[in-house]
């Protein structure tokens, strides 16, 4: 298949596209819905200041119109908004409410706010109700389910308006102005369907388009899809197709039901050639509703080539929408999705569906690794993974990947949730998860990456309870302990970290169970229990001592010494403090062996002991200078400058501040020229190294 024609007998698939899309008809909704903004609420009529946000319903059945109007209004509107329109869709393609969460969180990084991982709802939609407290917004918010979800964020201000798009009633929010729609006039409807035919077969016979867009009933996505099917055939009359809608009628639950909608797509999907229909059945499949040339590629089994131009005249015939993005992608219009899917599963069967589910999972997982491997190009591994894939799977640059990976998250993320949720693919969803955490965080970091890292190692987690996989349960939920910890919900942390240790005994896993003592210890400590935090410190260095791993040993003698300084045990913090000194000398880790020894300085000058401080920092501005840690050694000498003036040495504590301010201006000034350290990599383990 070709960018050219193609000549199918009945169907010419490389039809021209309507023209550039603009607003028709609604002349009366758009005049009330204006109206309703200057209209006084029932507060202002009643003599109280309006303590929310105003809503403007505009109902209908998908495939009316509705959102066309919504956007519509806003374009009329939005000079009066100076802070600008946040957009968000409520629903799924399927129909499955989006978690308030979840909106909250999108709407709050749109602000530029940032939101803890892992926050619950409640603090979400406060969080987002403080942000647009002191702006003057509007808010779309299309596909509302119901009334919950639209309460749940409304601005508490009255200078924010908001547009809902739902398919019935808001009950339940106060002074809701409802604007309800039904087909459009027939001036234009004839007018619509023109963009897509030309003039001349609407001019010759006005009467039978007037008939068809009465038997479409004036609905837009039906006139499109009818529109699309008369461009793609410029021999066809309008009569043709107005009589076809009057007697076509398929077996099967799609197209029977009678409604002008589904004749029509059922109409236009069996004249499509075999394949390109195929295609068109399976993206109902797609995570999000949104496609590409590799989703549609992995679905339907076919090239990537194929597989752009398919999408190009699907969209050409209506049938997709193309999305103002740097990678070619459409959206399936929602009200297509369900009639999509009951087709798919009338007349695909349902190990071909799951097959395709899993090839696009699988292309996901290759993408993923191509995405992270081109921000390693020192590493012999990343090379030789990159040359194993075909072309059409790389990445030209790093910079390139980042884009893909930014525009492809949302899609991404849905396919992990699916997956979890599909339960016959647990395998896939595992790889899916483990490269998609690894590929976030290799071009975002983890700190931006925290909140949809918290929802896939949550993901993680589903999977390892229900397959029973410990080790991976272990995993997930010190990943998960570690963002509770990092947004201040230690006592969460806590809990998930106890969790960790009994599944990591269970997989009789010594890394997870003694990185869950450690942890178990630090969320102690930061509770302010350093007698606990000890305590399972000691436990965790048991654990290495026994292995013989003497660098993680001497690092946690430390963190004993630490948890003994905080509850005011010197004499304890000296011995472990001295204990570490030693083992990172042993094991010639010379600037480790330095930092220790400056805080052993530390604790001995706490201790009431400047001679002994005083003599121990001297001796590990030394081993700092070894480790050519221009830092560390600028801090030494401060601290041995602050230990000079208590023994009554101005002169001496001067040379050393001057050392340190000069050591800290070289240092500042070679970290100019220097890269920032890469992120700390939060990865999913698993019982396989594969990925």
């Amino acid at each position: 298949m070709t960018d050219q024609a193609v000549d199918t007998g009945d169907v010419r698939l490389s039809a021209p596209q309507a023209t550039e899309d603009q607003f028709l008809g609604r002349t009366r909704e758009l005049k009330e819905l204006r109206a309703d903004i200057e209209r006084a609420g029932l507060d202002t009529i009643s003599g109280r200041k309006a303590p929310r946000a105003r809503v403007l319903l505009i109902a209908g059945r998908p495939g009316s119109g509705r959102s066309a109007l919504a956007e519509e209004l806003v374009r009329q509107v939005a000079q009066r908004y100076p802070d600008g329109v946040l957009r968000a869709r409520l629903s799924e393609p399927d129909g499955t409410p989006v978690p308030i969460e979840r909106t909250a969180r999108e709407l709050l990084t749109a602000l530029g706010a940032q939101a803890p991982a892992g926050a619950a709802e409640d603090d979400l939609t406060e969080a987002l109700r403080a942000a647009l407290a002191e702006r003057r917004m509007l808010l779309l918010l299309d596909d509302a389910p119901g009334a919950e979800q639209v309460d749940a964020l409304l601005p508490d201000t009255p200078d924010c308006l908001v547009v809902a798009v739902s398919g019935g009633p808001l009950t339940g929010i106060s002074d809701v102005r409802p604007c309800t729609l039904g087909g459009l006039d027939t001036k234009s409807a004839v007018e619509l369907l023109t963009r897509w035919t030309g003039s001349v077969r609407i001019t010759v016979d006005p009467r039978s388009a007037e008939s068809l867009a009465e038997a479409c009933q004036g609905q837009p996505a039906v006139l499109t899809l009818a529109g699309g099917w008369l461009a793609a055939r410029p021999q066809a009359a309008v009569s043709d197709l107005a009589k076809r809608l009057h007697t076509y009628a398929p077996d099967g639950a799609v197209g029977a039901d009678g409604t002008p909608l589904a004749r029509v797509l059922r109409l236009v999907h069996d004249q499509l050639p075999g394949q390109a229909a195929r295609i068109l059945r399976l993206l109902s499949q797609a995570p999000a509703g949104t496609v590409d040339p590799h989703t549609a590629s992995a679905l339907a089994g076919c090239t990537v080539s194929r597989a752009r131009t398919t999408l190009g005249e699907l969209a050409a015939l209506g049938l997709l929408r193309a999305v103002d993005s740097p990678l070619p992608e459409y959206d399936v219009p929602g009200c297509l999705h369900p009639l999509l899917r009951a087709l798919a599963e009338a007349q695909d069967r349902p190990a071909e569906l799951q097959l395709a589910r899993a090839r696009l999972l699988e292309r996901d997982v290759r993408l993923l690794q191509s995405c992270r491997a081109i921000t390693e190009p020192d590493s012999p591994q990343a090379r030789e993974k990159l040359q194993t894939m075909p072309s059409a799977l790389r990445f030209a640059t790093a910079e390139a990947a980042a884009e893909w990976l930014r525009v492809r998250r949302p899609a991404l993320l849905a396919a992990a949730r699916l997956a979890v949720a599909d339960g016959e693919l647990d395998t896939l969803a595992r790889r899916l998860m483990s490269q998609l955490v690894r590929a976030m965080v290799a071009h975002f970091g983890t700190q931006a990456s925290a909140p949809d890292l918290y929802g896939v190692h949550g993901l993680v987690l589903d999977v390892a309870e229900r397959r029973g996989l410990p080790r991976e349960k272990a995993a997930a939920l010190l990943n998960l302990g570690d963002l509770d910890a990092r947004t201040g919900r230690t006592r969460d942390a806590l809990a998930r970290y106890r969790a960790a240790l009994d599944a990591g005994r269970e997989a009789n896993d010594p890394y997870a169970t003694g990185r869950a003592m450690e942890s178990v210890g630090g969320a102690y400590q930061e509770l302010g229990d350093y007698d606990r935090a000890a305590d399972w410190f000691g436990r965790a260095l048991a654990e290495r001592l026994a292995r013989d791993e003497r660098t993680e040993a001497a690092r946690l003698y430390g963190r004993i010494a630490t948890a003994h300084t905080y509850a005011g045990r010197y004499g304890e913090s000296l011995r472990g403090w001295r204990a570490a000194v030693a083992g990172y000398r042993k094991d010639g880790d010379v600037a480790a062996h330095a930092r220790a020894l400056s805080e052993l300085a530390r604790v001995q000058e706490y201790a009431g002991r400047p001679e002994e401080s005083l003599r121990t920092c001297r001796e590990a501005v030394e081993w700092a200078r070894r480790a050519e840690d221009a830092r560390l050694q600028a801090a030494l000498q401060l601290r041995l400058a602050d230990t000079l003036d208590r023994l009554g040495d101005p002169a001496a504590a001067h040379l050393h501040r001057a050392a340190a301010e000069r050591m800290l201006g070289e240092e500042a000034q070679d970290g100019e020229e220097s890269q920032e350290p890469a992120a700390e990599a939060c990865e999913i383990r698993s019982t396989s190294d594969e990925d």
